[in-house]
């Protein structure tokens, strides 16, 4: 039974990394237009501790980055947790030698990053903040940017998810049964031991 669980939360944790928000392809230069540049590389700075409007950062590296590297494995993504808690939640994204007008305007507020490395000859960089944005918010500035397209579920990964959730369904429901009947087992052992005490009470009368 253990063996089996730890199966099944590897095939779901593999499965969340090929399916959900973040799910999708950069622009590379074999296919980078006019509008969407190559995408280079990317990193994101955030604080350790999530208050002060880091959360959503955290959540978009635990969640959203693998999935973002899973598609994209030539594109280096790092990261930096900084314990400066007033400090920048911020993506800084690299494109190959020019920007496009979408990324410029949805950077915006000007906000710099000391943690992001200095773009390289031939790139461009923008640097988007994060902070106090949930990371489908997030998720949406980063493709907006970049024309990232996103990878629709194979039937194979669709089919998996359904076994998955019918699985944990049962699985619920096993343990409502299982709880049932140890409460009953519970219930009736207190109804022995009183019926016993009520026993004992007349013996000594």
């Amino acid at each position: 039974m253990v063996n089996f669980l730890k199966r099944m939360r590897k095939l779901k944790t593999m499965l969340e990394v090929r399916v959900g928000t973040g799910a999708a392809l950069f622009p590379s230069l074999a296919n980078a237009t006019k509008e969407f540049p190559a995408v280079t590389r990317l990193h994101l700075t955030y604080a350790r501790k999530i208050y002060g409007g880091h959360h959503g950062a955290r959540l978009f590296w635990r969640q959203c980055l693998p999935r973002l590297k899973y598609h994209n494995p030539g594109v280096p993504m790092t990261v930096q947790q900084t314990d400066e808690q007033e400090g920048p939640a911020a993506l800084t994204i690299y494109f190959n030698e020019r920007l496009s007008s979408t990324a410029t305007g949805i950077a915006g507020k000007q906000i710099t990053d000391k943690h992001a490395p200095k773009p390289e000859a031939g790139e461009k960089s923008i640097v988007v903040d994060l902070k106090n944005l949930d990371p489908k918010e997030i998720w949406t500035r980063v493709q907006a940017s970049t024309g990232a397209e996103d990878v629709p579920a194979s039937e194979a990964d669709v089919a998996e998810a359904k076994r998955l959730a019918a699985i944990t369904e049962k699985a619920v429901g096993d343990r409502k049964r299982i709880q049932a009947m140890r409460q009953a087992k519970k219930d009736q052992e207190r109804m022995l031991a009183e019926a016993r005490g009520e026993v004992e009470k007349l013996k000594q009368t």
